[in-house]
């Protein structure tokens, strides 16, 4: 059923807060055929300051890498004076940060994992450490005005998590495969640790099995 434009830019500008404007124009810029956005930029930003210089293109993991860099140098941190009327909002550089974070995580979880899997599998590993920085209460990563945590970037621990364990059973060795599928289902999914041991059991090579079996029996 075609969607009634009119209908949608009404719901735009009366129901949507900055973060989901910000969210739903991120989703709209990957959507858009590449040779219509000069059009849809014209009258905010000079299209010559944006086109792609040629030899500038990354790799997934030289993407987070950078970003990985960049978040720990506070580059995103941005904060505001909290009162009771805006302790749920969350500022642009806090925003800027997840819309970000989200977008590398889905990238990595649309990557072919039988080209470079070492790649792929450092390229999760950085994103569940910043995850880790921001639980640690890192003050310099993101801000939150309230109770903060990595819980509320709202990954999607059911699509990323089979993902890296089969990807990294493509590379590790049996003790590193049990420890690092033990660390992240401890630290960010273990609500639900059954579930998510038995994926990564089923996607284990036997003797990545037996050590993580070996290593689930005595936590």
């Amino acid at each position: 059923m075609p969607i009634d434009i009119r209908k949608l830019r009404d719901y735009i500008r009366t129901e949507l807060d900055t973060e989901e404007l910000l969210n739903l124009l991120d989703r709209a810029i990957e959507l858009m055929p590449k040779d219509q956005l000069p059009e849809l930029i014209e009258g905010f930003f000079d299209p010559d300051l944006l086109m792609v210089v040629e030899g500038s293109e990354r790799s997934l993991l030289e993407d987070i890498k950078e970003f990985h860099v960049n978040s720990l140098a506070g580059e995103y941190y941005e904060d505001f004076r909290v009162n009771s009327k805006n302790f749920m909002e969350k500022s642009r550089g806090t925003i800027n940060w997840i819309a970000e974070y989200e977008r590398l995580m889905e990238r990595c979880t649309q990557e072919d994992m039988a080209g470079k899997p070492d790649q792929l599998c450092q390229a999760f590993e950085l994103l569940f450490n910043l995850l880790d920085e921001v639980d640690e209460c890192r003050d310099d990563i993101i801000f939150f005005a309230d109770e903060g945590g990595s819980w509320q970037v709202g990954v999607d621990w059911e699509t990323v998590l089979p993902l890296y364990f089969q990807t990294l059973a493509m590379v590790a060795k049996p003790k590193e495969y049990a420890e690092k599928v033990i660390n992240i289902v401890k630290s960010h999914v273990n609500y639900n640790s059954k579930d998510y041991l038995k994926q990564a059991l089923d996607s284990a090579k036997p003797s990545q099995r037996k050590e993580l079996k070996a290593v689930m029996s005595k936590v």
